[in-house]
C-alpha cells in the first residue's frame, strides 16, 4: 500500500472518455462531488474547446489530468509540455523513450507532473510480439520504469498487474496511476486486456486508479463513482 498523502478522494481519477466537451460537462455535473478528478484525453482534444473544458474544471475546483502521450522528437515534446506548464492541469503523459521524457521532464515547470507510460493495458503478450518487443511484460515495465525515473519525470503509467515489481524496483521515488481498473472483477472488457480491482491496485502499491466505462456507461454513474470511492476509503 502506498504512504503517500494523497486525499482518499482524489486517488480516483475518472477517465472522461465522450465524444465531445459538451457532453462532458453534461456528466461532469451530473456525477457532481464524487469525483474530484478528471483524465481528458485525444478524443476531446480533437473535438474541439479542449482547453475550454479544463478551465471550466479547474473553475470548479477539479483536478484534472491530460492524457494526451505526447510521442515526438524531443524538442517537439518539450514545446508541447512547455505550452501546458501554466495551464493548470496536474498531470500529462508522455509516450517515448528517454530522450523524449527528459524533454517532458525538463520543461514541465514547478506543477505539471510528467507521466511516462510503461506498457498501455491494452496490449498484451501477443501485441508486444506484433510491435517487435522480445521481452517480458515485466521487463519492459520495469525497464520504462528505470528510464521515467532517470529522466526526471514524476511517475508512471502501469497496470496493476505489474505493480508489486515495479514498487520493489523503485519503491516510492514514482507516482504510479494505473489505469484498467474494474471494480467487481477482472475479466478484460473492450479493449483492456490487462486489468485488476480496485482492491487489488490499491494492495499492490497504485497512487491513483483510472475508471472509466464502469462509471460512464452506468445506469447511475454517481452511484457507481460514490461505490467506488467507498472501497477506496476502505483501504486508507
Amino acid at each position: 500500500m502506498t504512504p503517500k498523502n494523497i486525499p482518499s478522494r482524489d486517488r480516483l481519477i475518472f477517465a472522461m472518455d465522450v465524444p465531445d466537451c459538451d457532453r462532458a460537462r453534461e456528466l461532469a455535473e451530473e456525477l457532481g462531488g464524487s469525483v474530484t478528478f478528471y483524465k481528458i484525453g485525444l478524443e476531446l482534444m480533437m473535438s474541439g474547446g479542449y482547453f475550454e473544458l479544463l478551465d471550466w474544471l479547474l473553475e470548479r475546483d477539479k483536478k484534472v489530468f491530460c492524457d494526451l502521450k505526447f510521442f515526438d522528437i524531443p524538442a517537439t515534446v518539450g514545446s508541447a509540455v512547455r505550452q501546458l506548464k501554466d495551464r493548470g492541469a496536474s498531470f500529462v503523459t508522455v509516450h517515448g523513450n528517454r530522450s523524449i521524457m527528459e524533454a517532458a521532464a525538463e520543461n514541465k515547470g514547478d506543477t505539471l507532473k510528467v507521466l511516462g507510460v510503461t506498457v498501455l493495458t491494452s496490449l498484451d503478450r501477443g501485441d508486444l510480439d506484433d510491435l517487435g518487443f522480445d521481452c517480458d511484460i515485466d521487463e519492459l515495465v520495469l525497464s520504462r520504469a528505470r528510464q521515467a525515473l532517470e529522466a526526471g519525470c514524476d511517475g508512471v503509467i502501469s497496470s496493476g498487474l505489474e505493480i508489486p515489481k515495479l514498487r520493489e524496483f523503485v519503491d516510492e521515488q514514482l507516482l504510479v496511476v494505473s489505469p484498467g481498473i474494474r471494480p467487481v472483477d477482472n475479466k478484460p472488457v473492450g479493449d483492456q486486456k490487462r486489468v485488476v480491482t480496485v482492491e487489488t491496485a490499491f494492495s499492490n502499491g497504485a497512487d491513483h486508479i483510472v475508471v472509466g466505462r464502469p462509471i460512464r456507461d452506468a445506469a447511475s454513474p454517481r452511484a457507481a463513482a460514490e461505490a467506488i470511492q467507498a472501497t477506496i476509503a476502505e483501504q486508507f
